[in-house]
């Protein structure tokens, strides 16, 4: 049975995403009309060269998406990358230069900025979270605790990071949750057992090919986890437990289904994560990496050596 999601790499279905995000980041820089204040001090045609530079250390995301950012406007501009989506990066390094019309490289700047920051940041969080339980070998999953309409982006930044990615939408698994369980409470299917039995059975007969679609099942107490055991979804998430509770867990998975794979969630912080690794687990799903990454400190700094020649 399935236990793995797709890895969201840069594809034709990020890069659609990324030019509706950026369709949409250009109306709002510009407001439908032009960018007043460098048509008044750059004159027309005035060509030029900037670097994009990282103020910080980390882990860079999103360089890919900058050639869309320029095909939005049109720009007369040529991109040329010194490092790649997924690296290393230290403080006041250059990412890469444009070189071409400085009034289209200074219209395209903060829609560049805003998507690198962003990416980066959760690239570099990502990171870390994934080195905090290196010593191990669980897996850091990212969630659909994402920003609207990033998610794809987002997604692909958790794997330049090092992270693995969960469902990256309600039609990519089964994933049984407290609320599913609590609104199926009067059907026939009212018990663990008997929901993931009819799910299967759902999956069977209405997916086109079943094998495709992982089964997952929230619990939230190692009564639960036994109901669950005793069915065999191929994940059970184990939802805001404590250490000890996680411990346990492991122990009743190896006795009673030991093919069944285990994910911690709930809470997870930087300072919590790898005592969670440490209890057996193998996999811990953190909506930090989306919902709480900081923007990456990036900026455009000009190349006065190649400018206005």
């Amino acid at each position: 049975m399935p236990t793995e999601f797709p890895s969201i790499d840069w594809s034709t279905k990020v890069a659609a995403d990324c030019r509706d995000l950026v369709g949409l980041s250009i109306r709002e820089d510009l407001g439908r009309q032009h960018d007043w204040t460098t048509v008044a001090l750059v004159p027309a045609g005035t060509p030029g060269s900037a670097c994009i530079v990282s103020r910080t250390a980390g882990v860079v995301a999103g360089l890919t998406a900058i050639p869309t950012i320029l095909d939005a406007i049109e720009a007369k501009v040529q991109w040329t990358p010194q490092t790649n989506d997924g690296d290393l990066i230290s403080a006041q390094q250059s990412l890469g230069r444009l070189t071409g019309d400085v009034r289209q490289i200074l219209t395209a700047e903060r829609t560049i900025l805003n998507i690198l920051g962003r990416l980066s940041g959760v690239a570099t969080l990502t990171r870390r979270f994934v080195d905090a339980v290196s010593h191990t070998p669980v897996r850091i999953y990212d969630t659909r605790k994402t920003t609207p309409g990033w998610r794809s982006l987002e997604k692909y930044a958790v794997h330049c990071g090092g992270g693995f990615n969960h469902r990256l939408s309600l039609a990519s698994a089964i994933m049984i949750k407290d609320n599913h369980l609590a609104a199926a409470a009067n059907t026939p299917w009212n018990t663990i057992p008997l929901a993931i039995q009819r799910v299967r059975e759902f999956v069977e007969h209405n997916v086109p090919d079943p094998r495709t679609i992982v089964i997952e099942l929230e619990v939230d107490s190692l009564e639960q986890l036994t109901d669950a055991l005793h069915a065999q979804p191929d994940i059970v998430l184990l939802d805001n437990m404590s250490t000890e509770t996680l411990r346990q867990a492991v122990q009743l998975r190896n006795q009673l289904a030991p093919n069944v794979v285990l994910e911690a969630s709930g809470g997870v912080t930087l300072d919590t994560v790898a005592a969670i690794a440490e209890t057996g687990v193998d996999r811990i799903s953190v909506g930090a990496v989306t919902h709480s990454a900081v923007n990456h400190d990036i900026a455009l700094d000009w190349d006065f050596a190649h400018a206005y020649r």
